[in-house]
């Protein structure tokens, strides 16, 4: 099996746009929520899904780094990799392009869990195919520890 996650392709409302003429910070964190409901989509955990199982995925975590102003006219797209996952959870890296800039404007890293939501949520395994696909897009610890900039790590805590 060969899977891979293909970019988010954001457009940039004008009303995101500050002062500076550069993306607010605060929108960066919409536009990876929805870069992470499209690798829901693209993992099988979309919305027929969720309307069956009553399972989704929480955030549990975020770290984002600016590492560039983005601007108004500028086309993001959101490339998405998984750096690490359990039967539970996935640990998601996000690098923010904008076309025309080789290096990424932003980069986030983002603890999801998978949940079922009952009367009172709790925590649920992936389906066995999610599972797989998952473990086949991890990445290799040492492109895991190139994925980023340093920052306090988000880590899957193995008992």
């Amino acid at each position: 099996m060969s899977f891979v996650l293909p970019p988010y392709r954001a457009t940039i409302d004008p009303a995101w746009i500050d002062y500076n003429g550069h993306l607010r910070d605060a929108y960066y964190g919409l536009i990876l929520s929805y870069a992470i409901d499209d690798v829901m989509d693209h993992l099988g955990l979309d919305a027929h899904y969720r309307k069956t199982t009553r399972c989704t995925l929480f955030t549990l975590e975020t770290h984002m780094h600016y590492l560039h102003e983005v601007k108004g006219e500028d086309l993001l797209s959101v490339d998405t990799v998984v750096l690490d996952c359990d039967a539970k959870r996935m640990l998601l890296g996000s690098r923010f392009r904008c076309v025309g800039r080789a290096e990424p404007v932003a980069v986030a890293e983002s603890m999801q869990l998978h949940v079922r939501q009952d009367e009172r949520p709790s925590v649920a395994p992936f389906p066995p195919a999610v599972a797989a696909i998952l473990e086949e897009l991890k990445l290799s610890e040492s492109a895991r520890a190139a994925f980023g900039p340093p920052s306090r790590p988000i880590a899957l805590r193995r008992r």
